[in-house]
């Protein structure tokens, strides 16, 4: 922390912090705001454990900045049947340590994704009923039943490929020292200040990579992450608040980047995990309601992200064409929320504690919706976090509210079946509707986009105006800062830093 503020205080004085020489060198210093969790696909949850994965581990399949799937560790695809996916692997692709990225390498990783304890993919692909080597470079995958969104959930880590010698030898400790396919190997971790990757000699698209190394460094603060930026001391930051982006745009030294996001932030509320959904938050859904009602989403945005961000009511973002047009968010009404209190019988102030992540934006936006709150007749108190450590605590039930964002996927499922359905992998508040998991399993076997969207539509009045077992606050926006000096940044809705054609001039 010391380093960083003098970091910042050499910004605030115009003198560069960027060591001798290093303007000639290709190694690219990356700002991240928050520590990733374990450096394990199969394990891991975090946003910005993606965009690490993103230089270390390759995937079967990627998207690209029009949202397309297109290959990757895999060159084709084809589906035999409904039921039945045939990919082709790419020839001569390596891990790390030499071993061969083949058939049975993957027909592994999905076995692990499938098998290992604690997976968070397991949710994601446990439609699959077998994985064929057909030969090393052909791979069958049989499902139980058709799944729409199941190419797409091998463009993420589901899809991520490690050495299955290196995992077999590390066992749970994987994630220290992770060995995959990627252009990128890694070197060194300090937790909650850096991750250090140096560029694969033998990796398959070694063309386009002219990055030596990249520094992942953790700086959670994002009027220090930008200083950071300015000082010279980072190339490039992976995000910055919107009220920063007008000096952005003023400095002729750096370049800004923004797209919609796919994912949303919203409140998870803890129904039944554990001894702290037994409050009369967690038990009754007209508290949750009038918990919500008394939030003014626009009031919200305006006053934390100067309006750039998108009100939410529901995990799918406006842009989607799974967006459900119709269910829209609810104004303010505190006279309903107040009445609602009352029905329900609860003595006013009514405590209720919320974990928020230890972010300076994150933290603003909880106090404002402390205050609103107060008005209806709700004691919030704010539990602040290290980020890690705050995804530990909600997959033990040790919370009431969670303040928790996700980065989004592409098809829908992504953003609702792992977070939903009944004893899914991310569905921390363990919320459980017999009627709801069975849209989400329908939606996931409907091949008409139409009949989707109304499936979804209706998993929504049931999980969010019936149950109310979660709040959607915000899409946001990916918003990229960079050195002029850094060229062939791609901004790619995900919000996933991909250093493919990459270079310091």
């Amino acid at each position: 922390m010391i380093r960083r503020l003098l970091l910042a205080a050499c910004a605030a004085l115009g003198v560069s912090a960027a060591a001798p020489g290093a303007a000639n060198a290709q190694n690219l210093r990356i700002g991240l705001r928050e520590d990733p969790d374990i450096m394990d696909p199969t394990l891991a949850r975090t946003f910005v454990g993606r965009i690490v994965f993103a230089s270390l581990c390759d995937k079967l399949f990627d998207i690209n900045e029009r949202l397309e799937i297109v290959p990757q560790l895999a060159t084709a695809y084809t589906w035999e049947d409904p039921r039945t996916l045939l990919i082709t692997l790419r020839e001569g692709v390596r891990f790390h340590d030499g071993e061969p990225m083949d058939a049975e390498a993957v027909r592994y990783n999905l076995d692990r994704h499938m098998n290992l304890q604690g997976s968070f993919r397991r949710g994601e692909i446990n439609m699959i009923e077998a994985v064929e080597v057909v030969d090393p470079l052909k791979v069958r995958i049989r499902l139980r039943a058709p799944s729409a969104p199941f190419l797409s959930q091998l463009t993420d880590r589901a899809g991520m490929m490690v050495s299955p010698k290196a995992a077999e030898a590390a066992g749970r400790n994987f994630g220290i020292r992770p060995v995959c396919a990627g252009p990128f190997r890694f070197v060194e971790r300090v937790a909650q200040d850096r991750i250090v990757v140096e560029r694969f000699p033998e990796y398959w698209n070694a063309a386009a990579i002219h990055l030596n190394r990249v520094t992942y460094q953790i700086i959670s603060d994002s009027t220090v992450r930008l200083a950071n930026l300015q000082s010279g001391a980072l190339e490039m930051v992976q995000s910055v608040d919107p009220d920063d982006v007008p000096a952005v745009r003023r400095n002729s030294r750096l370049r800004v980047s923004i797209s919609d996001e796919l994912g949303y932030q919203s409140i998870t509320i803890n129904i039944g995990n554990g001894a702290r959904s037994q409050t009369p938050f967690g038990q009754n859904p007209r508290i949750r309601e009038a918990f919500e009602l008394a939030i003014d989403r626009n009031a919200l945005n305006q006053v934390v992200y100067e309006g750039m961000y998108t009100p939410a009511s529901q995990p799918v973002p406006t842009a989607n064409p799974f967006h459900v047009r119709d269910f829209r968010p609810e104004p303010r009404n505190l006279e309903r929320a107040r009445t609602l209190l009352r029905e329900a019988g609860v003595t006013t102030p009514l405590r209720v504690e919320m974990t928020v992540p230890n972010s300076p934006d994150l933290r603003q936006a909880a106090e404002v919706i402390q205050a609103m709150v107060r008005e209806a007749g709700f004691d919030l108190r704010i539990n602040t976090m290290e980020f890690a450590s705050s995804l530990q605590a909600a997959a033990r039930g040790d919370f009431e509210l969670y303040l928790l964002g996700w980065s989004g996927r592409v098809d829908p499922d992504g953003n609702s079946w792992t977070f939903i359905h009944t004893g899914a992998p991310q569905n921390d508040g363990r919320y459980s509707n017999p009627e709801v998991d069975r849209l989400l399993d329908a939606a996931r076997l409907e091949p008409d986009p139409e009949k989707r969207r109304e499936l979804y539509a209706q998993t929504w009045q049931i999980a969010l105006r019936q149950d109310r077992h979660r709040i959607y606050l915000w899409h946001r926006k990916n918003i990229v800062v960079h050195t002029a000096r850094l060229q062939g940044y791609v901004n790619v809705p995900d919000g996933i830093i991909r250093l493919q054609g990459m270079r310091l001039q």
